[in-house]
């Protein structure tokens, strides 16, 4: 990677008043989305073990399952990035919300494979809007040199529904049954749906913004006002620098999401009732959130100090990429302890990376494109992810197991930001 040159430190600029900080309770609202969202999405893995005997599914069964899914959520992925893009952050985040939390009720009334696999794809419809909206709030709302730190925060809601999933869903299932985990929980989500109508506006027509964080938002050079598509992006190589990175890196999380509950039951014999059960999960996932803000934190803090936005990015990447070598070592520990920390450790770093890679669009792409190329990245990631649960499937249906599941990860990273700075060398704004 090329040397660069230090530029000064950026100054805000100056405005009359105390900055409100209204833009944080919008960050607020995001991050409280994504929990939801994550609450929803990894509820049927999270019950798998249990559901698994009740249901008769082989583990290529519960593949396809993850399979449709991810089909379904890389197309709406791609759509919802042109949708947010047309009509704005607020009424696209709703759309999908409203699909999504209907689509995760309706597994209570599921049975068969059949049903699963159109409740799932209807989940998928509607989760498909959840980061192509938040993308689109955050680059309305932050500066670039925040945005990768606003990200890394809103994000942290996967975590935290992660770690709300194993503890939630287990106990209402032994009160009232697999069923009713799915009803109560999306039920009980809609009361986000009305604080985000009553509260989301954009910057300027929110009264509870002053002069001084609306010129802290706006920091930053202009955008053309012109709409802007799929096909005035989808030949820019920084796309495919995006686009490319979250192929690889997207069904490293995939799997983590939908495959650690059963790593933690195959290897140490966990059953989905028992308190360690719940606690590995957690403990993993509250790790996790600290490298969800810690990697935006750090390449905020090093454009802060004065690096080039292309170095503070990619530098960060690359220190997390290194970081992810010890996936080669999972399979190699007998103790819980020890493997929850390294699995923590690695789920922190995958969200530490995730997070800068989420700013790339927001970084060198108007904000009238970003919507889209969040999408079309969307897509392609959720295409790696298809990939990825049909291979975890197979390797566990044979005797290539997690071993060569985890092989994989490890290198993934890597080939990430090998890819990003191939692609887009110097992260130079993109004219659309």
């Amino acid at each position: 990677m090329a040397v660069e040159k230090t530029i000064p430190p950026i100054t805000m600029p100056s405005a009359e008043g105390t900055m409100t900080r209204r833009r944080w309770v919008i960050c607020g609202l995001l991050f409280m989305a994504v929990v939801i969202n994550y609450v929803d999405r990894q509820m049927l893995g999270v019950l798998k073990p249990a559901m698994e005997k009740e249901l008769g599914w082989t583990q290529q069964n519960y593949a396809d399952i993850v399979f449709y899914f991810q089909a379904a959520y890389a197309l709406s992925y791609l759509a919802f990035g042109a949708i947010v893009d047309r009509i704005g952050a607020k009424a696209g985040y709703a759309g999908a919300f409203v699909i999504w939390q209907l689509a995760h009720i309706a597994h209570g009334a599921a049975s068969g494979l059949g049903s699963f696999f159109a409740v799932r794809v209807a989940l998928g419809v509607g989760e498909g809007g959840n980061f192509p909206a938040g993308i689109k709030a955050v680059t309305e709302w932050f500066p670039k040199k925040e945005r990768a730190l606003a990200t890394g925060i809103f994000n942290a809601g996967s975590n935290i529904g992660a770690i709300i999933t194993p503890i939630l869903a287990p106990a209402i299932m032994l009160l009232w049954g697999w069923q009713a985990a799915f009803i109560i929980t999306g039920v009980v989500g809609f009361l986000w749906l009305i604080a985000w109508l009553v509260m989301y506006r954009n910057p300027r027509d929110d009264k509870k913004v002053n002069a001084a964080e609306l010129a802290h938002i706006e920091q930053d050079p202009a955008d053309t006002e012109k709409k802007v598509g799929w096909f005035s992006v989808l030949g820019k190589k920084e796309t495919w620098a995006y686009a490319i990175g979250k192929f690889l890196i997207d069904p490293v999380w995939w799997m983590l999401l939908f495959w650690l509950p059963d790593f933690f039951n195959k290897t140490y014999e966990l059953k989905t009732t028992d308190f360690m059960y719940a606690a590995a999960l957690a403990i993993v996932y509250l790790i996790s959130d600290v490298g969800s803000v810690g990697g935006g934190w750090m390449s905020s803090r090093f454009m802060k100090i004065g690096w080039s936005l292309n170095r503070a990015r990619k530098m960060t990447m690359l220190v997390l990429a290194v970081a992810a070598l010890p996936y080669l070592l999972i399979t190699q520990i007998h103790n819980l302890w020890a493997s929850i920390l390294i699995v923590g450790w690695l789920a922190a770093v995958h969200q530490a990376f995730s997070a800068n890679l989420y700013t790339l669009p927001g970084d060198v792409f108007p904000r009238k494109a970003v919507g889209s190329v969040i999408g079309i990245g969307g897509m392609v990631g959720g295409i790696g992810g298809m990939i990825m649960a049909k291979g975890v499937g197979k390797a566990l249906s044979t005797t290539l197991g997690y071993e060569a599941i985890f092989a994989v990860c490890a290198f993934i990273y890597l080939a990430a930001i090998a890819a990003v700075h191939l692609l887009s060398p110097k992260m130079e704004p993109v004219k659309v």
